[in-house]
């Protein structure tokens, strides 16, 4: 415990929580907090993204001989890659949490998360067929997803209208993986829920450790299928994001409090993957209700 508050963890911790509190303070500042029902949830979808993508970028720093490590050998440069994308993400994150530019941080962030499964994710899916490659590949295509779908959304009350479209390419994103993460769960029920992996189980000491699987598992297949046929998609995909963030509070945030993160893939990278997954589905919500009632919740704020 010493070595871990004397650590760049513990820091790391410590700028995560500071960043949270901002952009809450920001939504409050803009007004988001004072939307009601449904839409107050909806609310919170960029700040739920974009507070992860910090994280993500802040451990490109801290553990970056990790992340140079992970660079797939045949790109050239593994340290300047590795502190461009960790740069690009903070960025990224405050842009969509401030609001400013926003429309093109989140463009950015879609587009370089697409090409991350198409230049790593699909050859190593090619390499190592297998659910842990199609999982990975999956991840960053869902969080690919609900950024689109909050380009596409902002796009579509500012100057780059025709653009719009993209939200719609980013709910079937969202929707494919998300279907296939609910499959996911009724094959694996061991594995902690949202995103199946091998490397990490639901405790033993989490109430009621085998009922989240399967019940997480019905939720988002259920929610996949509305999504891809366009029923009832707002609702659903507000559903998604609900789910997540039980999840997060009920699992995960246990876990994380148990066991402090020290490594890269500690379960402080948990506790920000299911936060993103729950934002973009809100994202993903967000863009639908421009559709149905013709106002953004970005408009909103």
């Amino acid at each position: 415990m010493v070595s871990w508050l004397t650590g760049s963890s513990f820091w790391l911790h410590c700028v995560a929580v500071v960043l949270f509190i901002f952009g809450i303070f920001v939504m409050f500042r803009k007004g988001a907090l004072r939307t009601l029902g449904l839409d107050r949830v909806i609310a919170f979808g960029p700040l739920f993204f974009a507070w992860p993508l910090a994280v993500f970028g802040l451990q490109h720093f801290v553990f970056l001989h990790d992340v140079v490590n992970g660079v797939p050998s045949w790109m050239p440069g593994h340290m300047f890659w590795a502190l461009f994308v960790g740069t690009a993400l903070i960025a990224a994150s405050l842009s969509m949490i401030t609001g400013i530019r926003a429309e093109l941080a989140a463009l950015m962030v879609g587009v370089m998360l697409f090409l991350f499964v198409l230049l790593i994710y699909v050859p190593n899916l090619v390499q190592n067929p297998g659910d842990i490659a199609v999982t990975a590949l999956l991840r960053d295509l869902s969080l690919s997803g609900g950024a689109l779908a909050l380009a596409g959304t902002l796009a579509e009350k500012g100057r780059w209208r025709r653009f719009g479209w993209i939200a719609v390419l980013g709910r079937y994103f969202f929707a494919v993986a998300v279907g296939d993460f609910g499959v996911g769960n009724f094959l694996h029920p061991a594995f902690a829920p949202v995103v199946p992996e091998p490397d990490l189980m639901t405790p033993a000491w989490i109430p009621g450790h085998m009922v989240w699987p399967y019940l997480t598992g019905a939720i988002l297949v259920a929610c996949s299928v509305a999504m891809l046929l366009n029923w009832r998609t707002r609702l659903a995909a507000a559903v998604v994001g609900i789910t997540f963030f039980v999840l997060l509070i009920f699992i995960y945030m246990p876990m994380e409090i148990v066991h402090p993160s020290i490594e890269i893939s500690g379960e402080l990278d948990q506790v920000a993957q299911t936060l993103a997954m729950s934002g973009a589905a809100l994202l993903v919500a967000g863009a639908q209700r421009r559709k149905e009632v013709g106002l953004s919740f970005i408009d909103s704020q």
